[in-house]
């Protein structure tokens, strides 16, 4: 260790009267805005303290969360009550929609369901259902189908995994194109393992006019 003598010139930095491998310390008093700027965080940290957690003023994550959450929840519920199997078939024969839906599905279920909606894939049966033929499982009613895509099946080991994190946006066009491959009011099967034989929900739409696919 060598010693050296600290500055005295008042314009230049203070050092302290000792050297480690070649470097020397400052030995400078802090500028007072940036020790008050301190004192205050630390003050404030104390009021915080006493406030959030002793006197339970404000309000916690989880509560803020659940009332944004409650927002999301009111948007999407007010959404949905705009949609119904009318709305659904209009959407299956407007264009722009059936593009768009079949954008969604080539990216997110054509690994299941297949390109063709057929669940088959050079003779391999794939995990999905086949979506082009008027068998179904949960109903053909467009808002059943659209049902299926939000919540996922029933009996998720046994069927489809929920896809509401797309959006109703998304699952309304995801609908609309796998509709587009049907006729409104067309009969409609239940499959051998349908839930809907128990007689808890509509199997076939109700009945209104064949329309042309777009």
């Amino acid at each position: 260790m060598n010693s050296a003598e600290p500055s005295s010139k008042s314009n230049e930095p203070t050092l302290r009267g000792h050297v480690y491998d070649g470097i020397q310390e400052y030995d400078q008093k802090l500028p007072n805005w940036w020790l008050f700027t301190w004192y205050i965080t630390m003050v404030w940290f104390v009021i915080g303290w006493l406030a959030y957690y002793q006197l339970g003023y404000g309000r916690t994550d989880h509560e803020l969360i659940g009332e944004q959450m409650a927002k999301i929840e009111a948007v999407r519920a007010k959404e949905l009550e705009a949609i119904d199997d009318k709305k659904l078939w209009e959407m299956s024969r407007t264009p722009e929609v059936v593009e768009a839906g079949k954008a969604t599905f080539m990216a997110t279920c054509v690994a299941c369901h297949a390109a063709d909606l057929s669940a088959h894939l050079a003779g391999v049966k794939l995990p999905g259902l086949p979506l082009n033929d008027t068998e179904w499982k949960h109903g053909g009613n467009p808002t059943q189908l659209m049902t299926i895509v939000r919540k996922g099946a029933p009996d998720i080991t046994k069927g489809m995994a929920s896809w509401e994190a797309l959006g109703i946006k998304k699952i309304t066009e995801v609908v609309a194109f796998v509709m587009s491959h049907h006729k409104e009011g067309e009969p409609v099967t239940l499959a051998a393992d349908s839930p809907l034989k128990q007689g808890t929900a509509p199997a076939t739409p109700s009945a209104a006019p064949v329309a042309p696919k777009s």
